[in-house]
């Protein structure tokens, strides 16, 4: 079976049923994670976020931006990752106490979701905080599954070819040796289709001269970094019920991702009727920022708030 609702013990997180499509927000983190080591061992300087961060279960708590989309299909839920970052999903997977009982996935001891296939991984671009934690899939390959695919641009592959030359060339492997099992499917820039599920690539820019892509499937919209929308991306991204953005920090964008006021700039352009911002560092105190944000709904209609890691959404499909 691909997977059923385990636990759920989080208020604000939606009970989802066996029949019914989802997203899971893995992470929603940038790529250093939050808490921030660098803060944690600072003397001199408290870091609000970052310590409450090492608070069990506190939503400031962020691993790298990834997202899993769920449906239903005859032989039970598919499972379809989109990027596997360094404290990749696999990172956070427990074994129940009986061996003969599923995998159990826990998200930052939020959400319990059983899983026991992981049918697809997509890749976003080439960065360590989303290629970084494919070598982390072994545990599938090797004891679950006999092989996953990879579905990636043939400028990432290309990267992938050195930063995890032993993943796609396993000639080289000695004997015996244990190593994710990937199976590499090169995409172009136009609709491709997992498990009768259509995804279209959403182009984005992720700094100067550096592609990224983000992903509809359905009515939702997936951009995790992004600096800039070229213009023929936006007829893409019509009649959006969910979208989620890329927002960094509270006050301005970077040379590589959008800032809060830029993504707000972004949501009054497109228009979804929902918006989940992710990839936020940790200048975005989850609480704070969502307080003011609740008050745009008042005074523009827009429904904007920020993601958190296990955060589950039921999905139409």
């Amino acid at each position: 079976m691909g997977g059923e609702l385990c636990s759920a013990n989080d208020s604000g997180t939606a009970q989802v049923s066996l029949d019914q499509s989802e997203i899971i927000f893995v992470g929603t983190g940038t790529s250093e994670g939050i808490p921030r080591v660098s803060c944690l061992t600072n003397t001199d300087k408290t870091c609000p976020v970052c310590s409450k961060a090492t608070e069990p279960g506190n939503k400031n708590r962020r691993l790298n931006t990834s997202l899993l989309v769920r449906f239903p299909r005859p032989s039970g839920k598919c499972n379809i990752l989109i990027d596997a970052g360094k404290p990749s999903i696999v990172s956070s997977v427990k074994h129940m106490p009986s061996t003969k009982l599923p995998l159990c996935l826990h998200i930052s001891a939020r959400i319990s979701v059983r899983i026991r296939t992981i049918d697809a991984v997509i890749i976003t671009h080439s960065h360590a905080d989303a290629i970084g934690g494919l070598d982390d899939l072994r545990d599938w390959t090797n004891n679950v599954q006999p092989s996953i695919p990879i579905y990636t641009t043939i400028r990432d592959f290309e990267v992938m070819k050195k930063t995890h030359y032993y993943l796609v060339d396993t000639s080289s492997i000695i004997p015996g040796a244990a190593v994710s099992d990937l199976k590499f499917n090169i995409i172009q820039e136009e609709p491709f289709i997992i498990h009768d599920l259509q995804f279209t690539p959403l182009p984005v820019w992720h700094g100067r001269g550096y592609r990224s892509l983000g992903f509809r499937f359905g009515n939702i919209c997936y951009i995790s970094d992004a600096s800039e929308i070229p213009e023929d991306t936006y007829p893409l991204l019509k009649n959006c019920d969910i979208l989620i953005l890329d927002a960094l920090r509270p006050d301005r964008s970077s040379s590589t991702h959008f800032g809060l006021p830029k993504a707000l700039e972004e949501v009054r352009k497109i228009q979804p009727k929902r918006t989940l911002f992710t990839g936020m560092m940790h200048l975005m105190d989850h609480d704070k920022v969502n307080e003011d944000l609740m008050k745009l709904k008042q005074t523009e209609g827009l429904d904007v708030q920020l993601s958190y890691d296990g955060l589950r959404v039921p999905i139409s499909l």
